[in-house]
């Protein structure tokens, strides 16, 4: 899984995901993005209670084509139908 701050979207569907061709996945695996490329993204989250429950969603690859606040960043996530849901949800 790679790590993502879900406040920095661009649009509903469209999150930040690098600014390099790299990312370290949550396994300490190098990840060679791509366009296309299928991953899974997280953020740290907690529940009403304090015990984490990470914010997740799958989605695809794509290259930024923001010109605005987010456009110094190359890769985004394009999140799927199912959206971004807690992990104790799935």
């Amino acid at each position: 899984m790679l790590y993502v701050d879900f406040n920095e979207v661009l649009e509903p569907n469209l999150v930040l995901l690098s600014a390099t061709d790299t990312k370290i996945a949550s396994d300490g695996t190098v990840v060679t993005l791509s366009e296309g490329l299928e991953v899974s993204v997280y953020m740290d989250d907690t529940d009403e209670c304090g015990h984490l429950d990470n914010l997740v969603a799958t989605g695809v690859v794509v290259l930024n084509q923001s010109t605005g606040w987010g456009a110094h960043i190359k890769w985004c996530c394009r999140i799927d139908t199912n959206g971004i849901r807690h992990q104790s949800e799935l």
